[in-house]
């Protein structure tokens, strides 16, 4: 991760080295889900805490509200590639550019982001591994001016096929051999254990389970690569044709989908809908246990 080797991360050193670099685009892109009822969550933006602190340079994007279609009845419904663009452009993001994202807490706001701009054809982004955590225990420098860049041409996008799935997807790969489906949520909401869900209990009928939390460490980085191909290889993830990663709302998903693309495996999509969407229809199937 010490050069930009376009599979999604760059560690604190790279970054500190081109913070000054004219082509960089630099975004917290932190949100918050706290404790709700009714549940499980509500989502709070990190504006606050991009304005209490921040990497040098950095502007903040606002992914619920900026970069989701809000007339969806789902949270954080990825935009068309075409609304992306022109959102893009405002932030300040062009063709040319290379974008890198963080979050000040978990990755998953950073990797959802990554995995926005992939799924469009964007492919100069990545996400700082650790995030502003990392960042700030290393003794870098942070600041509280808040950055703006100024509005430029929006890139060219185009959706990627295949990089989303929907529910008929979802619903053909049960049973299909081809296709391994992963559960990013931890393993007690996957079987069913967990006080926490998203209307009904347990995980999408023949799913496999590698959690989001378990492919970093303790200071927020992404765990080797070997250790994230034995997590993937322990599901038949890697023997697949196709993945499709899931979760609560189409957000964790993504750190999954961020590690499979890392180990190189040519077909992943992120179920947007996830199980915000699936648990509302009763004859979508679902099944409890690990």
């Amino acid at each position: 991760m010490e050069t930009w080797d376009g599979r999604g991360l760059v560690s604190a050193d790279w970054l500190q080295a081109h913070l000054n670099d004219s082509d960089l685009r630099l975004f917290d892109v932190t949100v918050h889900l706290r404790p709700a009822t009714p549940g499980p969550y509500r989502i709070e933006s990190g504006r606050a805490d991009y304005e209490t602190a921040h990497i040098p340079g950095a502007a903040f994007l606002d992914l619920a509200a900026e970069l989701s279609d809000t007339s969806s009845a789902l949270n954080f419904t990825h935009l068309p590639a075409d609304r992306l663009a022109v959102a893009l452009g405002q932030a300040g993001i062009g063709g040319d550019h290379r974008v890198v994202a963080y979050s000040s807490t978990t990755p998953m706001w950073a990797t959802r982001f990554w995995w926005m701009l992939r799924a469009a054809g964007f492919e100069n982004v990545a996400i700082l591994d650790g995030g502003l955590p990392a960042w700030m225990a290393a003794g870098r420098p942070v600041e509280a001016e808040i950055r703006k860049y100024a509005p430029t041409a929006a890139p060219g996008l185009a959706d990627r096929p295949g990089a989303w799935a929907d529910r008929s997807d979802v619903l053909a790969a049960i049973g299909d051999g081809g296709v391994c489906t992963i559960n990013a949520l931890a393993a007690s909401v996957h079987s069913g254990e967990s006080s926490t869900n998203y209307g009904r209990k347990g995980h999408i009928k023949g799913s496999v389970n590698v959690p989001y939390a378990g492919l970093v460490d303790a200071q927020g980085c992404y765990v080797s690569d070997a250790r994230l191909r034995e997590l993937f290889d322990g599901v038949g993830a890697l023997q697949k044709a196709r993945v499709i990663c899931y979760c609560g709302g189409g957000i964790s998903a993504t750190m999954d989908a961020l590690a499979l693309t890392r180990l190189g495996h040519p077909s992943v999509a992120v179920y947007d809908g996830s199980m915000s969407e699936w648990t509302r229809d009763p004859d979508l199937p679902m099944e409890t246990g690990a």
